[in-house]
């Protein structure tokens, strides 16, 4: 079985207003489909995915994974 991609970063809270997660960018929809969906439409959904959390009301407010993990392949060592 192969790993399915995901823009989950474990932030997982819904921004009533635009209906996005604040965390991904994805609707409950999206979300509760992810598994189901062929790759190119996952793919499709996480092309439209940084427009959508420009839009989002509040940003997370602690280090999230994804940020982590970039700023450790970009080989920055320091800690918060």
């Amino acid at each position: 079985m192969s790993m399915i991609e995901s823009p989950c970063i474990l932030v997982c809270s819904i921004d009533w207003k635009t209906g996005y997660c604040f965390g991904c960018g994805r609707t409950r929809d999206e979300i509760a489909g992810w598994i189901a969906m062929t790759p190119q439409d996952r793919r499709a959904v996480m092309d439209a995915l940084p427009a959508r959390l420009e839009t989002v009301e509040r940003k997370p407010r602690r280090e999230t994974r994804r940020t982590r993990m970039a700023r450790e392949r970009a080989g920055d060592g320091t800690t918060q």
